[in-house]
């Protein structure tokens, strides 16, 4: 078989552990997963009490222009219909534009650490990968614009960063897009944007009438708990979507998918709920993490990354034995760190007191 020479050695994308492997593994009747960045509050009421009444007939193919989420989104972004791209979830997007855009002989430009399917689409696609690290877990726009020449195709901001949880600026966002060249596709990943309360972000979609070359990326698998339902979605020019589309897989989001996403959408009584409660939450990491002298990322998102002073994989794994799933910086590129998510205030409250035993055992 001729495979593609840049595949060999790469490595599937690792996901936290599933409860239920953990569950086996150390015996234990209850597992709180804290690893994914999921709502640990699910999802609308209204989602759910159409789940139970649903009659949708799932033998036929679904709408593959996704007409009704379609117009929903539109009316709800204040764009035009032409303007979106529906994915199966967000990562879904990332795939396509890299199949669109790159190829060997092109590069493609991004910040470290920072989501890793940028970088490994890239790779699958041959293309040259140029990652900038970051400057205490913040973009350094000044070093990716340094890292685009003529041979670039896309940039990747993530703001909110993951696995730091930091943002860009409205002001330095502004700065770098007016300085990227033109024929550079620039992706702004914003899968978080719901959690972000900071004033210097300010709202980004009129980047895609001031400027041809931006994509904006957004998802229903975080602030909105859909993350099983897989929704992610573009916001672009009309040119940009129109030449992306053809890439687009065929019945990318199901019949399901796409009318449990238009109710939640509609249920914004919800999300500022979920959003109140996830920084009460993110107070209780703080807290922690100043009260023990541990470094922490200010985090605009529903996670946070800190500092453990110790082995990130040992954390990972004292945690795990007593029914908690996180992430080890290791696996993140941020050795000595581990990322949690904001659960809810007792899961919190648990979380901390079951780390505080640990860093206390390893120290």
């Amino acid at each position: 078989m001729k495979w593609k020479q840049q595949i060999y050695g790469m490595k599937a994308y690792q996901p936290g552990k599933p409860m239920e492997e953990v569950q086996r593994e150390f015996g234990l009747e209850k597992i709180v997963k804290l690893a994914s960045n999921e709502n640990p509050y699910g999802f609308s009421p209204k989602v759910k009490a159409f789940l139970e009444s649903d009659r949708t007939n799932h033998a036929i193919y679904p709408d593959g222009y996704a007409q009704n989420l379609r117009t929903t989104m539109a009316n709800h972004l204040g764009v035009k219909e032409t303007q979106l791209i529906f994915g199966n979830g967000s990562d879904d997007i990332i795939a396509i534009l890299t199949r669109a855009l790159l190829y060997p002989g092109v590069n493609t430009v991004m910040a470290t650490p920072s989501f890793s399917q940028y970088s490994h689409n890239a790779e699958i696609e041959g293309a040259e990968v140029r990652q900038v690290p970051t400057k205490e877990g913040i973009h350094d726009l000044d070093g990716m614009l340094n890292a685009i020449d003529e041979n670039t195709s896309i940039v990747w901001v993530c703001n909110p960063n993951n696995p730091t949880g930091t943002i860009v600026s409205d002001e330095e966002l502004n700065d770098f897009i007016k300085k990227v060249p033109s024929e550079v596709l620039i992706v702004l990943d914003e899968a978080y944007i719901e959690y972000v309360n900071a004033p210097e972000f300010k709202d980004t979609l009129h980047y895609i009438e001031d400027y041809p070359n931006v994509i904006i990326l957004r998802t229903f698998s975080k602030a909105y708990g859909l993350a099983s339902f897989r929704v992610g979605y573009g916001v672009a020019n009309e040119e940009i979507i129109a030449k992306l589309d053809p890439v687009r897989a065929p019945f990318n989001n199901t019949t399901l998918s796409q009318k449990i996403a238009v109710i939640a959408l509609e249920d914004q009584e919800f999300i500022e709920q979920c959003i109140e409660r996830n920084e009460a939450g993110k107070k209780q990491f703080v807290e922690f993490c100043e009260q023990h002298n541990l470094h922490y990322y200010p985090s605009q998102t529903n996670f946070i990354l800190f500092e453990v002073k110790a082995d990130s994989d040992v954390v990972f794994q004292e945690m795990m034995k007593r029914g908690f799933i996180i992430r080890s910086g290791n696996a993140l590129s941020s050795p000595g760190y581990i990322r949690v998510t904001i659960g809810t205030e007792e899961q919190n409250a648990t979380f901390l007191k079951y780390l505080k035993e640990v860093l206390t055992t390893l120290s």
